[in-house]
């Protein structure tokens, strides 16, 4: 029977002896969707370790529910959880509220004696309050059922920043260790460590420090898998006010190095962020602390919501293995049901499965394409170019394409053609020209589909 012309019966019962194939609502199913496709991020944090670092404003601002209910969400799927809070703000009203005047040198508070007990104090409540917000367990809430031990301790051994341009910091200091076994062994018990950016020397003097100085020195010494700064900006923006999505060190440098469209966060925090992942750490993550669940969709989605820095570049091209036939189906199949792409069986891309070359994004395999020889004609098709949606704007196409150009002329072939329905704007601006299927190689010429009536392009190499 042919599917395609076939009615549907005006019933809205299935017809005798059919099977009874359930529906969902869009909602349920971009529901489920994302579930699956947040698997795979759950398995691979559990038993890593995140170190989130975040001001003062944060912990008494109007997300302090949400960052304790997402904190509570990332503890119970097995991430080891460290939590830096900061307390400038608090400071501040203490200070004003003493009749004390706040003091900065290059953005660090400079800490007398009077100061300093202004910053003990909104350093105490600042910590109370937020250990109170992680220890929640109403009904009706994301942490009902739920019990969180928050430790904490001594972890920091100071020392004092000294005399720098002629201004005497005092009681400010910097990180001099981090005693990270003992926040291991906290961890190991499945406790959240909450960490007061405060500091002790060897002589017992307490000393005030940088929170996002504290986050790096403690992600640095644990090794963590990420360090995430909750900052007043979405991310690093390009010079058109775009998020940018990944910067490698260097990259993220030569943005300091200008600080062109830099918040008063990102000076901060940046320096911290580069250094860290030159010193070991994995990635660090750079959110915007006004998103709701901005740590669940930097996390727990494909595309993110902030700007990662990370030593090196996270998307990586390489040539297919046969591992990857199973994210290749998943890959292409959307495409294939809309008719971008000639359907390819499993099994035929495991044959072929050295033709393919593709790229990742962060391990996860986000583009491909594929090149087809035809020696005897001096050409070569590229086939099945396709990248996830999210990244369809990141360039990805144009390395994939660059990608199968040089593998090409390595093979000593002359042109490059290619088939398409869809996207003939695309190849036209990148140097393709059109001709008739009859210029195709003889081999393609005779496999060619006339019921797609797709367009032919070439390109010389």
């Amino acid at each position: 029977m042919n599917t395609e012309s076939s009615s549907t019966p005006p019933s809205s019962a299935p017809p005798s002896g059919a099977a009874r194939v359930p529906r969902v609502d869009d909602a349920t199913a971009r529901f489920v969707a994302w579930v699956r496709g947040a698997a795979p991020y759950i398995h691979a944090f559990r038993g890593r370790t995140f170190v989130v670092g975040f001001g003062g404003e944060v912990a008494a601002g109007a997300r302090a529910q949400s960052l304790a209910y997402d904190c509570n969400l990332l503890a119970a799927l097995g991430i080891r959880l460290v939590l830096v809070h900061g307390a400038r703000p608090q400071i501040d009203t203490e200070l004003a509220r003493r009749g004390l005047a706040p003091r900065f040198h290059h953005g660090l508070r400079v800490t007398d004696v009077e100061a300093l007990e202004c910053v003990k104090s909104a350093m105490a409540v600042t910590r109370v309050e937020v250990e109170a917000l992680l220890s929640q367990g109403l009904p009706n809430t994301p942490m009902a059922g739920s019990y969180i031990r928050v430790t904490g301790g001594n972890f920091i051994t100071a020392r004092p920043v000294g005399v720098v341009d002629g201004v005497d910091y005092q009681y400010t200091g910097a990180v001099r260790k981090i005693i990270a076994e003992e926040i291991n062994a906290d961890l190991d018990q499945q406790n959240v460590v909450l960490i007061t950016p405060l500091g002790v020397s060897p002589a017992g003097e307490i000393f005030n420090l940088a929170m996002e100085e504290v986050a790096e020195a403690v992600a640095v010494a644990l090794k963590a898998e990420k360090l995430i700064y909750l900052c007043d900006a979405p991310g690093l923006l390009d010079a058109e006010g775009q998020l940018v999505e990944s910067v490698t060190a260097d990259e993220a440098q030569a943005k300091l190095d200008t600080g062109e469209g830099l918040t008063e966060d990102l000076h901060l925090f940046l320096p911290c962020a580069i250094r860290a992942v030159r010193k070991g750490v994995a990635r660090c993550h750079l959110i915007d602390h006004d998103l709701d669940g901005g740590l669940l969709l930097e996390f727990f989605t494909h595309a993110g919501v902030g700007t990662v820095v990370a030593r090196d570049p996270l998307f990586r091209l390489r040539e297919a293995t046969v591992d990857d036939v199973a994210a290749l189906v998943a890959l292409i199949s959307p495409m294939e049901a809309d008719g971008t792409l000639v359907r390819r069986g499993r099994e035929l891309l495991e044959q072929e499965i050295e033709r393919f070359s593709v790229v990742e994004h962060d391990g996860v395999l986000v583009g491909c394409a594929a090149l087809y020889p035809f020696s005897e004609d001096n050409a070569a098709e590229l086939a099945c170019l396709a990248v996830t949606h999210e990244y369809r704007r990141a360039g990805l196409g144009d390395q994939l394409l660059r990608r199968i150009e040089r593998r090409a002329r390595l093979q000593r072939l002359e042109r490059l053609f290619v088939l398409t329905t869809r996207t003939a704007h695309w190849f036209r601006e990148r140097g393709f020209n059109e001709i008739g299927p009859e210029a195709l190689p003889r081999k393609k010429r005779e496999l060619y589909n006339l019921q797609r009536r797709s367009k032919v392009f070439v390109k010389a190499l």
